[in-house]
């Protein structure tokens, strides 16, 4: 027996489950970017809202490319199983948000519509780490058309990516969509819509057979699309709601309203984004699978907590940061996430330039040390080699895998002609930092120490030097 409506009866009783109606109203919010955060997140919150008798929150979930994702759960009503597991212990979940689910490459007409359905209320976002396209934003220009020659109301469009002002640039694209035509759609944007930026927060790995094998075993049915997470979560949202009394709606199921969601954005971008790239890229070099692995190694929990410490709090206006980086450490060190270091060190090459850099030049204009943030780069260059340090190759899943493999083979003949390449890319380092000679030679250090030593006695080297 697999997980659906049917078999929710079956499981046992200390699990939770959707004790609402799933089927008496129609969805009011539309959720581009079905994946696994989503799904461990916000349809979390939803769901805490709908347990208290709110039934505007529904979702209509929709993966933009992968129909597997979307049959599977169609298969399964909507339904699967989350477990949720710290140092306070383990339960599992199962939410009932997901009302309906369609695949925008191929259903787009059928997104298009729940946009501009009568009960949408929200539409919220988690796309892409890498920026909006106008695709999307023609998407979702097609759908407020047709609000408001509906003559409906205007609804909220939340951004939930990591983007700097996501809010912000997301109304910006959809604006930029826009014909001549639409000049009294852009008027009804403006005065009915609200694009609210906000931060998200919550370690969700990609699905493994390892939680699937859990799930069955908690549940007694199958779940193809069960997920792990760990107990922590945050979402700081800017208090703009086309329906004002959604702040305090959301304030009572946990969420931060706030007008300034920057300061939560940075922090979150540069301590905790900002160290899950280099660890990940750590544990990619050194053959260690997970977060967890190495941030269970004493001296690269030590490089953590100085980078943060000393290299990225300075710089940061969150004024509890050592809390969040004391909290980050601990959730780092969870055995039950299985986060693997491929999956965060996939797509490094557009991460990197919103998690290192501002750091780095604040360091630089402070006339304060950058050596961690050095050595991280070095250790990035490094890692388009291809190969870890006991010989086993894995695959660069990175939109610039081919010039970085180029690097990577050119290495071991010319490393300081390829760091002098790695930092002279302006879509990596910003313009400031390529012309700047002592970051360059301090890469140009590490990287010499990790060809020769390796990239542990490397971080212990810089551990001994900076006391």
């Amino acid at each position: 027996m697999h997980l659906s409506a049917h078999s929710l009866s079956t499981l046992p009783a200390d699990i939770q489950t959707p004790a609402y109606d799933r089927t008496a109203h129609d969805p009011g919010v539309v959720h581009l970017g079905l994946g696994a955060f989503h799904r461990a997140h916000q349809a979390m919150v939803f769901d805490q809202l709908l347990a208290g008798g709110d039934t505007r929150w529904g979702i209509h979930g929709v993966g933009m490319t992968r129909p597997d994702l979307v049959n599977q759960l169609r298969a399964q009503d909507g339904l699967y199983a989350v477990r949720i597991a710290d140092g306070q212990g383990v339960k599992w979940q199962v939410p009932g948000t997901l009302w309906r689910m369609n695949v925008a490459a191929t259903e787009r007409d059928a997104v298009v519509q729940a946009i501009a359905a009568p009960s949408t209320r929200w539409v919220t976002l988690t796309v892409t780490e890498k920026g909006y396209t106008p695709a999307l934003a023609q998407l979702l220009l097609d759908g407020l058309r047709l609000r408001q020659q509906a003559g409906l109301s205007g609804i909220t469009i939340a951004s939930c990516d990591n983007l700097q002002g996501n809010g912000h640039k997301l109304q910006a694209l959809v604006k930029a969509a826009a014909t001549p035509q639409d000049a009294d759609v852009l008027g009804w944007l403006d005065a009915h819509c609200a694009f609210p930026c906000s931060m998200v927060d919550r370690i969700v790995p990609a699905a493994t057979s390892e939680v699937m094998a859990a799930a069955q075993e908690a549940l007694g049915v199958q779940d193809q699309c069960a997920l792990s997470t760990e107990g922590f979560w945050e979402w700081v949202i800017e208090d703009r709601f086309a329906d004002p009394l959604d702040a305090a709606l959301l304030q009572s199921a946990g969420v931060r309203v706030t007008g300034d969601v920057h300061s939560y954005e940075e922090a979150k971008l540069r301590m905790l984004n900002g160290s899950h790239s280099a660890m990940a890229l750590m544990g990619a070099v050194t053959g260690r699978p997970f977060i967890a692995s190495c941030i269970g190694e004493p001296h690269i929990r030590s490089f953590v907590h100085r980078l943060m410490s000393r290299e990225v709090a300075p710089h940061l206006s969150r004024s509890d940061w050592a809390d969040y980086r004391d909290a980050l450490i601990a959730r780092f060190g969870n055995p039950y996430l299985k986060h693997s270091v491929h999956q965060i060190a996939t797509d490094s090459s557009q991460k990197i330039p919103q998690r290192w850099p501002p750091s780095v030049l604040g360091q630089i204009a402070q006339g304060t040390s950058f050596e961690h943030h050095a050595l991280a780069a070095a250790v990035f260059l490094c890692y388009t080699l291809g190969v870890d340090e006991q010989g086993q190759a894995y695959t660069l899943n990175d939109p610039q895998t081919e010039s970085l493999m180029a690097l990577g083979a050119a290495q071991r003949n010319e490393p300081e002609a390829c760091v002098h390449a790695l930092l002279a890319r302006e879509d990596l380092w910003g313009k400031a930092l390529p012309s700047n000679t002592a970051w360059t030679a301090r890469v140009t250090h590490w990287h010499q120490q990790i060809l020769q030593h390796g990239v542990d006695a490397a971080i212990q080297h810089l551990l001994q030097q900076e006391v």
